[in-house]
């Protein structure tokens, strides 16, 4: 008995259910990305996070970057300049965090970034996050400021947390920087 009918029609559902788990993987690959920035959202980043931290809590540092005055950037060079100046800033956290950390945009202009043993090069990312960026033929001046927090055992959300309060103490005009 010839059976190649039978498992030519059985194997018609296989496909489709592998297409489906194809297509699934992919789309939930693309829901924990910022789709500017290409950078992992809070969903995405949280849960690589964690693990970095269970594996590795003595030599992770957590960071925290907000853009300082971004919405002047918005207010006065239109939201293409702001959609520029938020992939420059995902460029450059990408870029410092290499292949042994992750990046996240939070949301707005809040980033994250979980890195291994990275003290030593806080201050070029503070350096590279008050670079121009170049956009229509000028130089929009931009800062950040970065927040740092070494969690050894702590939970993701206490880092974050830890982070927080050193990137607003290194606001420069803490009073704005309440207000959000």
């Amino acid at each position: 008995m010839d059976l190649t009918p039978i498992l030519a029609v059985a194997g018609v559902p296989l496909v489709g259910w592998s297409a489906h788990g194809t297509w699934l993987h992919r789309r939930l690959a693309h829901a924990r990305r910022d789709p500017l920035t290409g950078l992992l959202t809070r969903d995405g980043f949280t849960a690589r996070a964690e693990r970095l931290i269970r594996s590795h809590a003595e030599h992770v540092t957590v960071l925290l970057v907000d853009l300082d005055d971004f919405k002047a950037v918005n207010d006065t060079h239109g939201h293409a300049a702001g959609d520029a100046v938020l992939a420059a800033t995902a460029a450059r956290l990408t870029r410092w965090c290499g292949s042994h950390g992750l990046a996240a945009r939070l949301g707005g202009d809040e980033f994250a970034a979980i890195v291994l043993d990275s003290a030593h090069r806080l201050d070029d990312l503070r350096a590279a996050l008050h670079e121009p960026v170049p956009f229509a033929g000028a130089l929009l001046p931009v800062g950040a400021s970065v927040g740092a927090s070494h969690p050894a055992a702590l939970l993701l959300t206490e880092a974050l947390s830890a982070a927080g309060r050193d990137m607003y103490a290194r606001k420069p005009d803490r009073r704005t920087a309440r207000r959000r």
